[in-house]
């Protein structure tokens, strides 16, 4: 018996992987890495697979980054992690310091949880709280959008909108109120997301006209909602937004944990409106796919409803047992210094336009491909069943899984979303390694549609 094949039955007979119905795993057993190096992944065997979706989109620098390993080893050999209740640590601080410096203006104060869900968690019971506190005890109910993602746990799955994930779980769920969100492939005001005025945000200021009294935060994944196919969509959404929350005081809550770090090509999504959210969350990236760690940010005015003598019971008692590990943010202030120190904003400009351009040089034309969209360096490739009438596939075909299993086969991870293959490779990502990508991508889903 081969390595491979021994570790894969040790697997199953023990691992639930994530995000998975188990018994594909029969006939597509887990692929067992033993190293990575830049964006390949290697297996037990060998066999090397460019990792052109960044690990679920956390990776920045490379496998085995040498700065960030370097960062990790000095501070394990200092300190691996202390309570942080009435505890912290110098590079705790630091981070909390770098990061106020690089997000969107006004956010202030910084939260540490462990993931993108619990940050999730953590701003949607900071805005609850925060309008009990100042005499606002009505506004109870957050607004999210349709096709939204915003994690798993039951309050992060309570603001997601897609059924996939959160239709078996209703039973369990807040009850929220859902605004139509932006669909710019198939606008139905027949408008441009490059040059439109985001007239679908009527929807958004109907229900926040009618029901503000009650509403407590919208909650957006700003320019890019990715669960949801990368659906990519007009800053002008997010500057009306801005003035809604405003007017309504409506807490802004920009979940920025798939688009921040420069994915959409600037460091934030948000800067692409130029408006700053009252609580921001932050993850993924923000360890560049070494370690577990989130950020909740948020402004002067929220973290002050809470900040009173204790026995006026207005603390935020939250916490994760592992708040503020020193490990996790040793490598999210290397992270932060890579950004400041390379020029990675700048550099990504030329590679995310070189992407751009071999991309629709060489896959928009296959008869299958409804829309290439990209932002920074996320692109998405949107598979129709007819061109013309933008027709969907079937999701019970699962197109988008077929493709994924031939592009392994060629040696790239091109793990889909529905009909939706795409690519956010690490930010290392050089000019050879992006055309084995994209060539590959066009040759598996050719592959695919021939055998049909």
């Amino acid at each position: 018996m081969s390595d491979m094949k021994y570790l894969q039955e040790k697997d199953l007979k023990y691992i639930w992987h994530p995000c998975s119905q188990m018994k594909d795993y029969e006939t597509f057993p887990p692929i067992v890495i033993k190293r990575g190096e830049g964006v390949f992944l290697e297996d037990i065997d060998g066999k090397k697979y460019l990792d052109a979706v960044s690990s679920w989109w956390v990776n920045l620098f490379g496998h085995s980054n040498k700065r960030i390993n370097d960062a990790l080893y000095r501070q394990a050999n200092k300190l691996e992690h202390v309570i942080f209740a009435n505890f912290s640590h110098e590079v705790g601080i630091e981070l909390a310091e770098r990061i106020v410096k690089v997000t969107p203006k006004g956010l202030n104060k910084v939260f540490f949880g462990d993931n993108g869900s619990s940050a999730v968690e953590i701003a949607l019971k900071l805005s609850f709280q925060y309008h009990q506190q100042i005499g606002k005890p009505k506004k109870t109910k957050f607004v999210a959008l349709t096709d939204a993602y915003h994690g798993e746990t039951i309050g992060a799955l309570s603001m997601g909108g897609v059924d996939l994930y959160s239709k078996i779980y209703k039973p369990l769920l807040l009850d929220v109120i859902r605004a139509e969100g932006p669909d710019c492939f198939r606008c139905k005001y027949n408008q441009d997301r490059n040059t439109c005025k985001a007239k679908c945000f009527e929807a958004m200021e109907k229900i926040v006209k009618e029901r503000h009294q009650e509403i407590t935060a919208i909650i957006i994944e700003p320019m890019v909602q990715g669960a949801a196919g990368m659906k990519i969509y007009s800053p002008e959404y997010l500057k009306k937004l801005r003035v809604l929350c405003d007017q309504y005081d409506i807490n802004f809550i920009a979940d920025e944990i798939a688009v921040g770090f420069g994915r959409t090509g600037k460091m934030f999504a948000c800067n692409h409106a130029d408006v700053a959210p009252d609580i921001m969350c932050v993850s993924k990236g923000l360890t560049a796919g070494y370690m577990p760690l989130s950020l909740t940010l948020m402004t002067d005015k929220i973290y002050s409803a809470f900040y009173d003598d204790y026995n006026t019971m207005k603390a935020f008692l939250h916490s994760h047992s592992y708040s503020g590990n020193a490990l996790g943010c040793a490598v999210a202030v290397e992270t932060l210094k890579i950004f400041e120190e390379e020029n990675i904003i700048e550099k990504n400009i030329h590679k995310s336009n070189l992407m751009r351009k071999k991309v629709e040089n060489i896959l928009t034309d296959i008869p299958h491909v409804g829309e290439y969209r990209q932002i920074g360096m996320i692109g998405a490739i949107e598979l129709v069943k007819d061109k013309e009438t933008k027709e969907a596939f079937d999701w019970q075909e699962r197109v988008g899984y077929q493709i994924y299993k031939i592009a392994l086969e060629k040696g790239v991870l091109l793990r889909p979303l529905g009909n939706i293959i795409y690519f956010m490779p690490p930010y290392v990502i050089n000019e050879d390694e992006m055309d084995f990508m994209i060539d590959t991508a066009r040759e598996s889903i050719l592959e695919y549609f021939n055998r049909k």
